[in-house]
């Protein structure tokens, strides 16, 4: 499937949904390409999941901002791949550093560069400690097996539709219940 097609299936894709992440995060190695960027070298031509360039380019269509959030010990070799790809320029936050800390780190840098909230941000990754620690910070986050792809991002959006809504009527309960009046003040009346 050629890029123009993706992107239009993924155009498709985010018609479905009323509302659209205001950042969707990738990881790089097994994320966007299926490979490790140390396990490479600069002289290579590197290569994306056949998804991964319709989907991004797609997403910037609808005015959705993308980033990279990768734990690489290479970022020469990452940002060199990037380049040569010809999509570096389409990230808004480029955070690619060795870390321990499962890309709490990366987040808050993106989230410091970009003003984009955690709760308004969609990530895609293929390490289940990275999803559940970024979840935590309040990212829609999904696990992708085999690269970003068009089910991974029909999969994002379903769940980041879900989060906004429950977050919504959280809000919702929350408005009721703080404009009922105690029964201390329903007394003193």
């Amino acid at each position: 499937m050629g890029d123009e097609k993706v992107k239009n299936e993924a155009m498709e894709i985010m018609g479905l949904f009323q509302a659209l992440p205001r950042l969707v995060v990738f990881d790089l190695d097994y994320t966007l390409w299926p490979f490790y960027c140390e396990c490479r070298s600069k002289r290579e031509m590197p290569s994306l999941y056949p998804h991964a360039k319709g989907i991004l380019y797609a997403l910037k269509d609808k005015g959705v901002d993308v980033a990279i959030a990768s734990r690489s010990p290479t970022a020469d070799i990452a940002n060199t791949f990037l380049d040569k790809l010809g999509i570096k320029s389409m990230f808004v936050a480029k955070e690619i550093y060795s870390s321990w800390t499962h890309k709490t780190d990366h987040f808050q840098k993106i989230n410091q560069k970009t003003g984009v909230p955690y709760n308004s941000m969609l990530f895609f990754d293929d390490e289940n400690r990275n999803i559940e620690a970024v979840s935590k910070m309040g990212v829609t986050s999904v696990l992708v097996r085999n690269g970003v792809n068009l089910g991974a991002l029909r999969e994002g959006l379903r769940k980041y539709s879900e989060n906004l809504a429950s977050k919504e009527r959280n809000r919702q309960k929350w408005l009721k219940f703080s404009q009922k009046p105690s029964s201390a003040q329903t007394e003193k009346e």
